[in-house]
């Protein structure tokens, strides 16, 4: 039987005084920029900016194309076979299409980021590359076609294809690398006219973008970039490098961990800086002044270090929301190595161990040596360890944005492809009524391998993608700590090994009982003396108090929009207790009958 998440929870401050107190960690800079979106947007002056205006009319593209390059084995055929089975170019989902964008209501009808999503023309360039394969295939005409329909289909500053201003710079970014891919050279009409209706988008709330401290503060100068140096507009591309820069220095720290601590949103990061780099190389443009390129090389090598060699799988890190931009290796959301490589060849001048990336022999570039092989490794938010094909992945502090999930101390542990204790993503962000719950069980502490007192979530949730009373965190020399606004402590040591890993978790506080759940891999997982054993490892654990252990049923999300069952191994004590530690031996041969390490 699947039991949906149930518990009894302490009562909380009221909402109001929540969201005070999430706005005070948030500090003065973001709160005063949304104060400034706002005030503009009740003076009316975003709306009168963007009044609507007839759809521009194609060519859109140049009608002549350099031959293909070499590609690995395969890659020619899935090109072609993708252009043929492409989805609809139109797509609004439950949303009103004529409605003004900035009033459009985005929650009410159902869920926005799957139509955006699908909307981020994602078939452009891959239509220009099945028309570099096969000149007479139609490819170039389908392309011209689809995009004068969708056009059509969302007038300028209608509907909620133009209801955010990232969406319009993620837009803006696929359909100029359509542009380069067919060879660059003089922008027609149409696309021109395209261009500069989102460049408009873009910079009617670019305050709001800025408050964000996220990838809207990156993506948005990068589209108005991208935009100005099409259109050979200099002041403009001046100013946009310049905002760019700085959200790049205050978003991207030093050891490349980003403000949004979460792999997907990493990953659409360097999507992004990837896509506009290449651009730049291919205008001539000047690059980014410094702290730019170094904060996006640190970036790239901290998504280089998480990507999983045979099927390109990350950890669900934060946040997931199945971003795939400018998809060249056609490897979609569950497979980073395409952008990965992508961007360690671009941003970082080396390779991530993919050398036969489809995406990269599009683009031209050449095959750089590799990244140095890393076995412990600190980054802002994170801390990781590679011991042969085993590595672990530990969320830490400090917490200088807003955090994303209430994931503090989770643990992933990875063998090669196989991850027995993982974390269980993301759901979606406004799912549809008899899936509501999804919304705040994926974010909340207790869908991550943590220790929960008494049961109570550590932040308690002020808002939609806001959390209040944010955990207090300190470094250790191997692990992190955290305290949260009761007073309890929880301090989590990973001793790694080749087969053999250990975790020691570290109590303290006026907790009354604790629990500490372990998410594991799906499969037939039984219970031992002081454990769990199953086809991938063997779960050891061990306390100063009597442990209650049970395996018990949870929830995971591999995919965005999906979420299957997945067994938890829950240890339950009673106070006082101060040490747990959990010993995974991971299995030598992982068809079920092998031994252990």
């Amino acid at each position: 039987m699947i039991v949906l998440p149930q518990r009894v929870m302490p009562l909380q401050a009221p909402r109001a005084l929540l969201r005070l107190d999430a706005a005070a960690r948030l500090g003065a800079r973001p709160l005063m920029w949304l104060a400034w979106h706002r005030a503009r947007v009740a003076a009316g002056l975003p709306g009168r900016a963007l009044r609507p205006a007839a759809p521009p009319a194609g060519p859109f593209l140049p009608a002549t194309a350099p031959a293909p390059p070499a590609l690995p084995p395969g890659a020619a055929e899935a090109v072609l076979a993708a252009a043929r089975d492409l989805s609809p170019a139109v797509e609004h989902g439950p949303f009103d299409p004529a409605a003004p964008a900035l009033s459009l209501d985005l929650f009410a009808p159902g869920d926005v980021r799957p139509v955006w999503e699908r909307n981020r023309l994602g078939w452009l360039p891959l239509l220009v590359q099945a028309h570099r394969l096969e000149p007479g295939g139609g490819h170039l005409l389908r392309a011209e076609s689809r995009l004068a329909a969708w056009c059509a289909a969302n007038p300028p500053y209608l509907g909620p294809n133009w209801a955010c201003g990232q969406e319009a710079a993620l837009r803006v970014l696929t359909l100029c690398l359509a542009h380069a891919l067919l060879g660059g050279g003089a922008v027609e009409p149409g696309m021109a006219a395209l261009l500069r209706l989102h460049a408009r988008r873009i910079a009617a709330t670019r305050a709001y973008a800025r408050a964000q401290d996220n990838n809207h503060a990156v993506s948005e100068p990068a589209g108005l970039l991208a935009c100005a140096w099409m259109l050979g507009d200099g002041e403009a591309a001046r100013r946009a490098a310049r905002d760019l820069s700085a959200a790049l220095a205050r978003l991207v720290a030093p050891d490349g961990g980003f403000a949004q601590v979460s792999t997907g949103y990493h990953r659409l990061l360097l999507d992004t800086l990837s896509v506009l780099e290449w651009l730049r190389r291919g205008l001539g443009a000047p690059p980014l002044p410094e702290p730019a390129p170094a904060r996006a090389a640190a970036a790239a090598r901290w998504l280089a270090r998480l990507v999983e060699e045979e099927t390109g799988a990350t950890p669900r890190l934060g946040h997931q929301d199945g971003s795939a931009l400018a998809d060249l290796s056609l490897g979609g959301a569950g497979d980073a190595r395409g952008g990965a490589e992508r961007a360690a060849r671009l941003l970082a001048g080396a390779s991530a161990g993919f050398p036969d990336d489809p995406g990269c022999a599009w683009l031209g570039l050449d095959l750089p040596p590799p990244l140095a092989a890393e076995a412990e490794w600190v980054a802002e938010g994170t801390r990781g360890w590679q011991h042969g094909p085993a590595r672990a992945l530990l969320r830490t502090g400090p917490l200088r944005f807003r955090p994303g999930q209430a994931d503090l101390l989770h643990l992933d542990l990875w063998d090669g492809p196989r991850n027995p204790l993982r974390d269980t993503g993301t759901g979606a962000y406004n799912p549809p009524g008899d899936k509501g719950w999804w919304a705040a069980h994926f974010a909340s502490a207790a869908a991550h391998n943590l220790i929960l007192f008494d049961e109570a979530e550590p932040m308690p949730r002020a808002g939609r993608f806001l959390l209040a009373r944010w955990v207090r965190t300190e470094s250790l020399p191997d692990g992190a700590a955290t305290r949260d606004f009761r007073g309890n402590r929880h301090a989590r040591r990973v001793v790694p090994g080749g087969r053999d890993w250990v975790v020691e978790d570290r109590l303290s506080g006026p907790f009354r009982r604790i629990a500490l759940r372990w998410h594991l891999s799906p499969g037939a997982w039984r219970l031992t003396g002081d454990g769990a054993e199953g086809a991938e490892a063997r779960i050891a654990l061990a306390a100063d108090a009597p442990l209650r252990i049970a395996i018990e049923s949870g929830w995971e999300s591999r995919a965005y929009g999906e979420a299957e069952p997945v067994p938890v191994l829950v240890a339950r004590a009673e106070a006082p207790v101060s040490a747990v530690t959990t010993r995974i031996r991971l299995r030598s041969d992982c068809t079920g009958g092998g031994a252990y390490a």
